[in-house]
């Protein structure tokens, strides 16, 4: 008898301490909430999702507002994003998955991997290599478009003198959707399989991942739709259905290793913030994760080290970029994202192992991005590190 009444002491002080600590962290969690809330209405927010990671797991995620604002149907934590630019490092993770294959190096000319000359006509002696095209510093612009070849190809008319600018390959950043279209195209002739595909079975299958390129392979139910906000309607939102608009007929006689930007390898990944957040702990951990290798401890740090200067003191590495702005005082790696009214973020520190994804489908004021970003830093990280330690 004694010995089971100290069983069921023990018992009930353990259940009491599970209590406490559920209490704790739904406090905890309803306090970040409310800040959310708060930033939300501030900024005049439609939906946010958002995940937290922290010693190299996530410790927080939640969706908040609406998925679909004319139906009042809320935002669900697993409901698809399409997460714009932060879809650059997709293509330069296959990028060099083939380099590590020995299909292609980053010295090689643009123009032998891409099927037509590529050289800036002020500078036509001067070779544009393909890891000019991932750091930005290729002088290729974009533009009015971006979504087509034909904008770049000699062959296609007198249209690709205006996709250069007036300076030396090699010489400055200069952020280029049309370059990461060509990327695409580029793992698409290098490996022999549709851009679309190989991306999914070389970095979202093996990780697990739910997501890709084209709209009606997905389940439609699950994408969060995207608002504008007053373009052309004075104040207020206005839906931006083409984010998600069906490739249908303008796949049939696709032309592998050219048509590549109808997926737009410079921004079309639809994909969760939680499993957004398995992405990013890949790179965190240098290419691996949960036992899953994607690429190279090497050519993780190489895509994550900054090899020219960016806007406001960042720098950019291959498609992932360091930021010295989004928290004051803290250096951040990742990439952001906006594409038809959405705005989106995927910041970690591959060191210290914490990072946020964090995404709106749409926004009065963009900065509620960075907003967030740092009320997420606050609360998880910079308290945490003020906590006692446990004794």
């Amino acid at each position: 008898m004694r010995q089971g009444s100290k069983a069921g002491r023990a018992l009930a002080l353990c259940a009491a301490f599970v209590l406490s600590w559920a209490c704790v962290s739904s406090a905890s969690a309803q306090g970040i909430e409310e800040r959310l809330g708060q930033l939300m209405a501030e900024h005049g927010t439609a939906g946010l999702a958002v995940v937290v990671v922290r010693d190299n797991a996530v410790v927080y995620q939640k969706a908040l507002g609406w998925k679909d604002r004319e139906k009042k149907i809320p935002l669900d934590e697993d409901d698809l994003f399409r997460i714009a630019s932060i879809s650059k490092s997709f293509a330069a993770t296959a990028i060099l998955q083939l380099v590590e294959q020995g299909r292609l190096s980053l010295d090689d000319d643009v123009g032998d991997l891409i099927g037509f000359p590529v050289r800036n006509p002020v500078f036509p002696d001067r070779m544009i290599t393909l890891g000019m095209l991932l750091n930005h510093t290729s002088s290729i612009t974009d533009g009015e478009k971006y979504g087509s070849l034909d904008f770049i190809n000699p062959g296609a008319g007198k249209a690709w003198r205006d996709s250069y600018a007036d300076r030396a390959p090699g010489e400055r950043y200069e952020y280029s959707n049309l370059g990461y279209n060509m990327v695409g195209t580029i793992v698409e002739r290098v490996s022999g399989e549709r851009f679309d595909a190989y991306v999914k079975a070389h970095v979202l299958d093996p990780l697990g991942l739910y997501g890709g390129y084209v709209p009606e392979a997905l389940d439609a139910d699950r994408f969060a739709r995207i608002y504008r906000w007053g373009e052309g309607e004075g104040e207020g939102f206005v839906r931006s259905d083409q984010a998600y608009a069906p490739l249908g007929e303008r796949l049939d006689g696709y032309t592998m290793g050219y048509d590549t930007p109808l997926f737009s390898p410079t921004g079309g990944v639809k994909i969760s913030a939680p499993d957004l957040a398995k992405y990013m702990l890949m790179h965190m951990n240098l290419g691996e994760w949960n036992g899953v290798r994607i690429i190279t401890a090497e050519h993780a740090k190489r895509m994550q080290t900054p090899t020219v200067d960016a806007d406001e003191g960042a720098g950019y590495g291959l498609a992932i970029r360091t930021d010295r702005a989004l928290v004051p005082g803290v250096v951040l790696t990742g990439h952001t994202g906006s594409a038809y009214g959405l705005y989106s973020s995927m910041f970690f520190d591959p060191e210290k192992k914490y990072g946020f994804v964090v995404i709106t489908n749409g926004t009065r004021d963009m900065e509620v991005r960075t907003e967030v970003n740092r009320a997420l830093y606050e609360h998880f990280i910079a308290k945490a590190a003020d906590a006692p330690a446990a004794e």
